[in-house]
């Protein structure tokens, strides 16, 4: 099976490529780069637009991934109208030309932020999506387009993932418990903005095997998943950070909190990912602490702005015109 990424260089990508390939794909990546390229030698590489991108291009292959787009709502906010051609109108049109291409299945990575603010409710994907900030609201117009496009011979797959944390050769600190963990290290605190608004928490490694699911699962199956390792509140996250540093390292770290308004809450049900695509969440915020203590040494300069893609992105700003930004589209996540 020959499957490309949009997007591929980002966080999820470089850490779901790898996996990919041992598992025999042919795996191409379709990405302009933005945070380098942390990639496995024998991954094809395609550094163009996605907009550019032709029929003739995705003639060969079996599936399409769409991991591009602006990745959260402090990148959304900063740019409210690239956000909407990132998120909404670029996997429209990869999902367009893919089925027009003959491509068998489109898998588009949505998020649980869709489902905006909810009051102590367990949403599954039949209950109302209705965030009113930019990202949940560009990631709802993507899904709802590329969902349009299923068919019998068109299989799309929608995954509605929690935040995802946990390393990858192309780090991020500026999710959840990758935040707590750098700050724990870095100032010997993690701050708590409301302890009580609610997340679904999705390790890296699970982010991976749902993933492997939807690309393996039967080509009938298309439809919109709720992805998570486990729904938490903000405050017992840090709990748990805390609990698990200390238990690992030996470090003091102290807790501040907050209760600063926050009008994005949810939890989410996963229990249609595990009867229709045998997703099994195996990690938890203990084991997603676990996994970054090992591999601090790899990404321990915690100011570096490669980390952030916030900061990477205002540099892209400042550094090229709104006109040449705006046809750039295709960086990973």
């Amino acid at each position: 099976m020959r499957l490309l990424v949009a997007g591929g260089a980002g966080y999820v990508g470089s850490a779901l490529i790898p996996r990919l390939l041992e598992r025999g794909y042919m795996v191409d990546v379709v990405d302009l780069f933005w945070f380098g390229n942390n990639l496995p030698a024998e991954t094809g590489l395609l550094n163009k637009d996605l907009f550019d991108v032709t029929v003739e291009d995705l003639k060969d292959y079996d599936q399409v991934i769409f991991l591009a787009g602006l990745s959260n709502d402090p990148m959304a906010e900063y740019s409210p109208n690239k956000n909407f051609v990132y998120n909404a109108a670029a996997p429209a049109y990869l999902a367009y030309t893919a089925k027009k291409a003959g491509v068998k299945r489109y898998v588009y990575a949505s998020s649980c932020s869709v489902y905006g603010y909810t009051v102590n409710e367990l949403y599954d994907e039949t209950r109302p999506a209705a965030s009113a900030y930019p990202y949940g609201i560009s990631k709802l117009q993507g899904e709802q387009a590329v969902m349009n496009l299923m068919d019998d011979r068109f299989s799309v797959v929608a995954l509605r993932k929690g935040t995802i944390s946990g390393y990858s050769p192309r780090m991020r600190l500026d999710l959840i418990v990758n935040t707590m963990f750098r700050t724990a290290m870095q100032d010997g605190a993690i701050t708590i903005n409301n302890p009580s608004i609610w997340r679904p928490i999705l390790a890296m490694e699970d982010a991976i095997s749902a993933y492997i699911r939807v690309i393996e699962a039967h080509e009938s199956i298309s439809g919109i998943f709720n992805i998570a390792s486990g729904n938490y509140t903000v405050g017992e996250v840090g709990d748990l950070v805390k609990a698990e540093i200390e238990q690992q390292l030996g470090v003091k770290v102290n807790l501040v909190i907050r209760h600063v308004q926050d009008f994005r809450n949810y939890k989410v049900s996963f229990e249609k990912a595990k009867n229709v695509l045998s997703f099994h969440a195996q990690h938890d915020v203990r084991t997603i602490v676990r996994q970054l203590v090992n591999e601090m040494d790899k990404f321990s300069d915690w100011n570096n702005p490669m980390y952030y893609n916030i900061q990477i992105f205002r540099e892209l700003e400042n550094g090229i015109s709104n006109h040449a930004l705006g046809k750039q589209v295709g960086a990973g996540q």
